[in-house]
């Protein structure tokens, strides 16, 4: 996970104030020819009003207006909104270094201990030294692979669950259950084993959901004289009540391993405890720290797979002739075969396309930060250092200068394509790129088409009561990870050839 979503206030709240201040501020403020075009704004709140419940499409449509590069203000903070892959490029690869850092998010801190993890430290010392322990320690590709046993077990279950509720002709709530599910493995992956039948594990799932509403920026990041509007409205104190709930679940699970004698290598938090313990010579990390790691994995791993593979099965679902295409590829691989193994999904090129045109339409974050740490030119504008960037991922991939049709839902487009999802074409970029692009990649992917080829093979899909897949509800919810606003609610018949 690199980001976040986006808080507004109770702006009403201010309206007196703002509309005191507006006319002065219209006379008095003018079009600076050295900044991107920029959109008007109000005094003291600047264009924050103008995120919207979806921010990602309310900053699109303003950039067809304004263009790739866009001006705003959030309270008195420049914001540059960026929604081409030219753009992005200059950001994420020309000028990477002066944009690695992230915006500071005083409530979000508070939830992440302090801001001590990966996804919100700023760029230095630290963040490189605990970078590194995800890459090297954690999430290489070998220790990735190690955990193929944990996928297929795990994928295993959930399949046997949607197999008892085709047997009793019951309907399946997939959104529901890809939860579950995402959650089991990245528990697995990270402690070893499930919590999710115990106490602590469903109150740290609790915990999991609830925060993930919190993960966004508040008018008070921008303009602190405006805390009061989140006392007012009990945000500080649900923040609290986070916090609390964090500790009585999360710190719990990682005390029992703590408490352990045994640090097993077989999971991410013997191996964080390993070199905690001092196991890993030259290799170092604080306790505070390990949690931090630890939280990011859940937010990062759990939300968004969810997210992405409930997407991935709307579309599908949507669209039968892609689904049909897609069974026949993953059906005729296995050639009744019932074991789906990382080598197999090698064999499955149109799964990788769908994939791939999942996130394009979907990407399980749309939006990404970035803040300038020194001065720059970008596309001949000066840029001051501690400017907020926010590069539109959802935007770009709606871009038709980059895509034909990109409203369409065409896998096939990258049947015969070079671009790849993992940093290095900035056209597509669900995963971020750069030095912040998601350290969990390689993880992810394997993930979601073992999930899905899984669900391919053994699964033929409609929709309940003969409805049509075009009337498909895809409307978005509000949150961290962009998801669907009500649940996919599916009938799941046994494939008759592994049944």
């Amino acid at each position: 996970m690199e980001d976040s979503n986006f808080y507004i206030p109770s702006l009403s709240l201010l309206a007196p104030l703002i509309y005191a201040c507006f006319i002065i501020h219209r006379l008095i403020s003018g079009a600076r020819r050295t900044s991107p075009p920029s959109p008007p704004s109000l005094p003291l709140i600047g264009n924050f009003h103008q995120l919207g419940k979806l921010p990602h499409r309310s900053l699109s449509k303003l950039s067809k207006k304004y263009g790739p590069l866009m001006l705003l203000r959030f309270g008195p903070k420049p914001v540059l909104v960026v929604s081409s892959a030219d753009v992005a490029r200059q950001i994420l690869k020309t000028h990477d270094l002066t944009f690695a850092d992230k915006p500071a998010m005083e409530l979000l801190n508070k939830i992440f201990y302090g801001g001590n993890d990966v996804i919100n430290l700023p760029y230095g010392e630290k963040w490189r030294k605990l970078r590194n322990i995800l890459l090297h320690e954690l999430l290489n590709s070998s220790r990735v692979r190690s955990f193929a046993f944990v996928r297929e077990e795990e994928t295993a279950v959930f399949v046997k669950k949607i197999e008892d509720l085709s047997v009793a002709c019951e309907p399946v709530n997939l959104t529901n259950m890809l939860a579950g599910f995402s959650n089991d493995l990245i528990s697995c992956a990270a402690f070893g084993k499930k919590y999710s039948e115990t106490e602590q594990g469903k109150m740290f799932l609790e915990f999991l959901e609830e925060a993930s509403g919190s993960f966004e920026f508040s008018l008070r990041d921008f303009v602190p004289s405006l805390a009061w509007i989140d006392r007012l409205n009990g945000r500080d104190a649900a923040i609290d009540r986070l916090v609390e709930k964090r500790d009585a679940s999360l710190d719990a699970v990682i005390d029992d391993h703590l408490k352990s004698s045994n640090t097993s290598k077989d999971n991410i938090m013997g191996i964080l405890l390993g070199i905690y313990k001092g196991d890993n010579p030259g290799v170092s990390i604080d306790l505070m720290s390990v949690k931090g790691v630890i939280l990011d994995i859940f937010t990062a791993g759990t939300d968004t797979t969810t997210t992405t593979l409930t997407w991935l099965m709307t579309e599908l679902i949507r669209h039968p002739t892609v689904m049909k295409k897609l069974q026949d590829e993953i059906r005729g691989t296995m050639k009744g075969k019932d074991r789906i193994t990382d080598g197999d999904l090698l064999k499955m090129p149109y799964l990788t396309a769908v994939l791939k045109e999942s996130m394009r339409l979907h990407p399980p974050l749309p939006i990404y930060s970035r803040v300038s740490r020194e001065h720059v030119n970008l596309m001949g504008y000066e840029t001051k250092p501690k400017t907020l960037v926010l590069i539109n991922a959802w935007a770009i991939g709606q871009d038709p200068a980059c895509w034909k049709e990109p409203e369409k839902f065409v896998p096939e487009r990258f049947m015969d394509s070079s671009i790849d999802y993992k940093g290095h074409d900035f056209q597509l970029i669900p995963f971020g790129a750069g030095r912040r692009t998601c350290p969990g990649l390689g993880f992810a992917s394997l993930a979601m088409g073992h999930t899905v080829a899984n669900l391919m093979l053994k699964f033929d899909w409609a929709l309940p009561n003969g409805a049509k897949g075009e009337d498909l509800d895809v409307k978005e919810r509000p949150g961290f990870a962009i998801g669907r606003d009500t649940p996919l609610i599916v009938v799941a018949t046994i494939n008759p050839s592994i049944a």
